[in-house]
């Protein structure tokens, strides 16, 4: 290593492709993967040199730090194809830089973005067959690190392994969404790591989310936890709100993630005349606007869904349904970031990043 590049990135190819054996046209989101992976081990103080390597399983001790004390920490992002054969990531410096800021919450050694870029552009070129053109494809990638190193003492491990693995992806929600307000339990609290993609948020989501299923509803919106009186985010995504022809969505804080789709909508709303408030949303003024037939859209964006319409919500037992709008707030924005993504349209933004061949 050199200058803290890596030498050469150590390249181990599949033998034979699985890609064959998968139906592209009904994918299950997150199920299927492609045929290469990144490892990336820091050991004695620093970061090794990136392999890539065939998928498969990797051995962890039953004592690695990770299964005791939870220290690991992920990234979604995803590549696209235009009609060209060229591939795009969307942003990718936001979620590299959000990567080491969880790692850095998480006390897990930040990942250098040289290793980043080059290992992921070599594994994005090994499995670039598993990018299919078209809107609504794309391959789903997945950086992570976990704790690796043996002992249950309660302490940062001394030894962590980054990885990358890939999904090739299509819609993420199909169906109907309908979401309730949360009124007992909490995504995040301040001072946590609610900023983080900490993979403890999530797991404590379950439970409650399973709960609203039996509702009748496919996620929680999530309120404060002091109060339960302000609105924040929605299952894995974060949340916007069309009162009118405003939109409204809660700040980041500490308790909510920094949403690199997120950012892109406020930024077209705003390039485009679109009112937008970042401020604090309070349940109630939600369920007022709805009761006076003011409350237009509700919408979740994020990665995995690039924008996600809302069907309806449900708060203290009532239940509430959205209109069917021509000209959705929702339809604009995910057309507006897909044309950019797929290389459709102009990118004054600088978002689009070219994975070069």
């Amino acid at each position: 290593m050199k200058n803290g590049l890596p030498d050469a990135i150590d390249v181990v190819e599949a033998k034979t492709s699985k890609i064959d054996a998968v139906d592209f046209e009904n994918l299950v989101f997150g199920n299927v993967f492609t045929d290469h992976m990144m490892i990336c081990d820091y050991v004695n103080g620093e970061w090794q040199n990136p392999v890539i390597k065939p998928y498969g399983p990797i051995e962890l001790e039953p004592s690695a730090k990770v299964f005791h004390y939870g220290q690991a920490i992920f990234e979604g992002m995803k590549a696209f194809k235009d009609d060209q054969d060229q591939v795009w990531l969307f942003r990718p410096e936001d979620n590299f830089n959000r990567f080491n800021k969880s790692s850095v919450r998480l006390a897990i050694p930040e990942f250098p973005k040289e290793f980043f870029f080059e290992g992921l552009e070599t594994l994005l070129n090994l499995d670039r067959d598993w990018i299919k053109k078209g809107f609504g494809n794309s391959l789903y990638i997945r950086p992570f690190v976990i704790a690796t190193e043996s002992g249950v003492s309660a302490s940062p491990s001394k030894s962590y392994k980054f990885m990358i693995i890939c999904s090739p992806a299509k819609a993420y929600y199909s169906g109907e969404v309908r979401v309730v307000f949360a009124e007992k339990f909490s995504r995040a609290a301040d001072g946590g790591v609610g900023y983080a993609k900490a993979a403890g948020n999530y797991g404590a989501q379950f439970y409650p989310t399973n709960l609203a299923k039996e509702e009748g509803y496919q996620q929680i919106v999530w309120t404060d936890a002091n109060t339960h009186e302000y609105l924040e985010e929605a299952g894995t995504m974060n949340i916007f709100f069309r009162v009118g022809d405003k939109l409204l969505t809660a700040p980041t804080s500490d308790r909510i993630l920094d949403g690199v789709t997120r950012k892109s909508v406020i930024t077209l709303a705003e390039e485009h005349g679109i009112p937008v408030e970042v401020r604090r949303v309070k349940v109630q003024e939600i369920v007022e606007a709805a009761e006076k037939g003011e409350l237009k859209e509700i919408f979740g964006a994020g990665t995995a869904a690039t924008i996600n319409p809302v069907k309806g919500f449900g708060h203290q037992g009532k239940k509430f349904e959205l209109p069917e709008l021509e000209d959705s707030y929702a339809t604009f924005f995910k057309k507006e970031l897909m044309n950019i993504q797929y290389n459709k349209s102009e990118d004054k933004y600088g978002w689009r990043y070219l994975v070069k061949n």
